[in-house]
């Protein structure tokens, strides 16, 4: 591999692809999956029957909105529902529905990392729910948890659904609910999922479908390279593997490369060899049990207020609050 001294880089998309395809072992970061093409790759893999994780936290929204929706309001002068990593809203829109039926005083505020899905998402929420404040708001993580502390004037509640926290490991999920944690002040919430452990067969299953909607998402991070920074990667020259930890609870995604190559990246200025069999590792996807989530929310310095499950335990939504000294 021969790569230029150059370090200036016009977006962090160049420089987190450049120092992840320069380090070794190959790395990319999962977040930049997601353009409109994989935007759409995922809300497919959200539909597919392996894929559990969606289905059980819907449930979980349809049983118990108005308990959640009680929990989150009381406030004299309303709340903030701030969502981080919104995606297409399905789940939230039970809760949304049901507050507004409820006349509740509140403003939703979504976040995404992409532009797309926060257009698209606002849309259409302006037509289904046209009497509903919106704030969207596109930005990674821990550029809004800088945001989020701004939000003092009254009471927010913020949602971290789907598997956004499992693409951490447990310091960088410690770090970011700390993070979490210095944005919020003593009325305010925090309500997160976190897939739960389970027999390995259904976990790899969700991650390695047969039609091969999950490899041509996880494929999207080269698509998106060859198109945005000049790359010829052949994306058939490369394989989706995925392996579970049952130990660990970490499920990991790989690209694997099926024969000796070399790829060009043109604005990276930056050619790459890759060996027959080597991997790119793309992604993480956490699983847990009420000792790990009990003692992630000890060390964020969070109090965990109660929890909700689907019926198979497949899946928990916990509402955190400020640990009181």
């Amino acid at each position: 591999m021969t790569k230029t001294t150059t370090t200036i880089f016009a977006t962090t998309f160049e420089e987190d692809t450049y120092k992840g395809l320069t380090a070794s072992p190959k790395y990319l970061l999962s977040k930049y999956i997601y353009d409109e093409k994989g935007d759409k790759l995922f809300q497919d893999i959200m539909h597919m029957p392996e894929y559990y994780l969606t289905n059980c936290e819907y449930a979980i929204f349809k049983k118990y909105t108005a308990e959640i929706a009680t929990i989150f309001s009381g406030e004299e002068q309303g709340f903030d529902l701030i969502e981080l990593g919104a995606g297409d809203g399905k789940k939230t829109k039970i809760l949304l529905k049901h507050l507004i039926e409820l006349e509740q005083n509140f403003t939703y505020i979504p976040i995404d990392i992409s532009q797309n899905a926060i257009d698209g998402l606002v849309k259409n929420l302006s037509k289904e729910f046209p009497e509903l404040k919106v704030e969207g708001e596109k930005g990674e993580y821990f550029e809004v948890l800088e945001n989020l502390k701004t939000y003092k004037s009254r009471k927010k509640v913020v949602l971290v659904l789907g598997s956004n926290i499992g693409n951490l490991l447990h310091p960088k999920a410690i770090e970011f609910l700390t993070k979490l944690n210095q944005s919020l002040h003593k009325q305010d919430l925090l309500f997160i999922g976190f897939d739960q452990k389970k027999h390995p067969q259904t976990i790899l299953n969700a991650y390695n479908d047969t039609t091969g909607i999950t490899e041509a998402f996880n494929k999207n991070h080269l698509a998106r390279i060859n198109k945005e920074l000049g790359g010829n990667f052949n994306l058939n020259a490369f394989i989706h593997w995925e392996v579970y930890d049952p130990e660990s609870g970490t499920a990991k995604s790989y690209l694997v490369a099926t024969e000796d190559q070399e790829v060009k990246i043109i604005k990276l200025n930056l050619h790459i060899k890759f060996a027959q069999w080597e991997t790119i590792h793309t992604e993480i996807s956490q699983k847990y049990d009420d000792t790990i989530v009990k003692w992630l929310a000890n060390e964020a310095g969070l109090a965990i207020e109660t929890a909700f499950s689907d019926e198979k335990n497949y899946y928990k939504n916990y509402i955190f609050s400020k640990k009181q000294k």
